[in-house]
């Protein structure tokens, strides 16, 4: 989703070191606390279901992160990292496959707050 991010902003092959810099800016400028909240708000029901597959994904996967670095009780195991790894490379693929027009929609809805 950073990848996304950068892309949108900054254009998808940066080549002149000003450009490398803003890409790099945009992609670090998702944070994971801020996107969790983004993707559980109803408004990802509008995106294409891929999207949707990842916004509930990145979800499911940042209490796990969370419960794996914070709860000292955690158990974590190989086959459920496996199955992680698995659910997001599939997520990613299905990411890939939708209009840039609405990964750049989404990216939009990553970074930005709503002003009313």
């Amino acid at each position: 989703m950073a990848e996304c991010c950068a892309d949108a902003i900054a254009g998808t092959t940066p080549v002149r070191q000003t450009s490398r810099k803003a890409w790099r800016l945009a992609y670090r400028a998702l944070g994971h606390g801020p996107a969790k909240g983004r993707c559980s708000q109803p408004a990802v029901r509008d995106f294409p279901q891929e999207i949707q597959v990842l916004a509930d994904l990145f979800v499911e996967l940042q209490v796990e992160r969370v419960a794996a670095d914070y709860d000292p009780f955690a158990k974590v195991f190989k086959s459920d990292v496996e199955g992680f790894i698995n659910s997001a490379r599939s997520a990613i693929r299905g990411f890939d496959e939708v209009d840039r027009q609405d990964q750049r929609a989404f990216a939009a809805h990553l970074l930005f707050n709503p002003r009313n």
